[in-house]
């Protein structure tokens, strides 16, 4: 007990006099405090300072870790969105890839090319779910690298298949350039538009209610609509009967002629040359029919085909 009231004493010994004025005419305050007090105070004083500068660089460093963070989300949500965008005008050119090749299909059943080395069709997968903030940062980069990746492939797909269709449009190219004549003798083309009401093959019968053979395309639409030539060629008849009413018959080389039924008038006589898209008759329900509509037929070499599998148009 001596030996700390004696250190107590010693600690506190020395002292520093502070002394507090009012004004120059004032009254004097005076006190004293110990030195070792003053040191161990400002010892504290500068360790809380010390902590508190750590707390707060701590909290900065979080905040513009967060910062950062937030930036690189939105960052990459950008580059998924661009990636997204870009592989949805992948998928419109692949569907333009598709429209051509059915196109060269149709092409080169008219002119009897279908064995060439054409373009196939192939499978293309683009897109994907999307990822929410919780799950980003486990799943956005394996998700972003998955759709460059298949971006990627499609994109190798589309250069193998456009190389493919060049070759096949080269090849229809040097046909059509050296076949011009049989390009323009064959019907292409809608007669007249309006509304397919009976496809070629076999059906009900709408006054016998048997099963027949429909030998062409009934294309139904308003009286006196135009009815046009599908091709270049010669009228070879122009007739009426109970069967095929007001009817004309076209020539148009190479094995191939159409009829025209149930108009409502002819414009053109026999003998006279037409060319492809030339007004001949108007629709009309003549003949055996049911209203008005244009009975379309296609026959090659005298045997009737399926006029649509020739027309090249929507």
């Amino acid at each position: 007990m001596k030996k700390w009231s004696a250190f107590l004493k010693r600690f506190l010994a020395e002292k520093y006099t502070v002394i507090l004025m009012a004004d120059l005419a004032g009254k004097m305050s005076r006190f004293s405090i110990p030195k070792n007090i003053v040191k161990i105070g400002a010892g504290v004083a500068a360790a809380c300072a010390l902590v508190f500068l750590y707390i707060s660089y701590s909290m900065l460093s979080v905040n513009l870790h967060l910062d950062e963070i937030e930036q690189l989300r939105e960052t990459s949500m950008l580059q998924k969105q661009e990636i997204q965008r870009f592989a949805l005008r992948v998928e419109e050119f692949q569907n333009l890839m598709s429209r051509l090749e059915k196109f060269d299909k149709k092409l080169r059943i008219i002119t009897a090319t279908e064995n060439s080395n054409v373009a196939t069709n192939e499978a293309f997968g683009v897109g994907g779910p999307s990822t929410d903030s919780e799950n980003f940062n486990s799943t956005n980069e394996k998700y972003t690298q998955h759709l460059l990746n298949q971006l990627d492939d499609d994109l190798g797909k589309l250069g193998s298949k456009a190389k493919k269709q060049e070759i096949s449009l080269h090849e229809l190219d040097a046909f059509f350039k050296d076949q011009s004549s049989l390009l323009t003798s064959t019907p292409s083309i809608w007669p007249t538009r309006g509304w397919v009401t009976s496809g070629f093959g076999y059906r009900v019968s709408p006054f016998t209610g048997m099963r027949e053979m429909h030998e062409g395309l009934d294309i139904a639409t308003h009286m006196g609509a135009t009815v046009v030539a599908p091709a270049n060629g010669v009228v070879v008849e122009t007739t009426s009967d109970n069967g095929y009413g007001h009817m004309v018959e076209i020539d148009h080389g190479y094995g191939i002629t159409t009829r025209f039924g149930h108009n409502s008038k002819i414009l053109v006589h026999r003998g006279e040359r037409v060319k492809r898209g030339q007004p001949i008759a108007q629709v009309g329900s003549t003949g055996r029919s049911t209203g008005p509509h244009v009975h379309y037929e296609v026959a090659l070499h005298g045997v009737p085909v399926n006029p649509y599998r020739y027309i090249l148009t929507d």
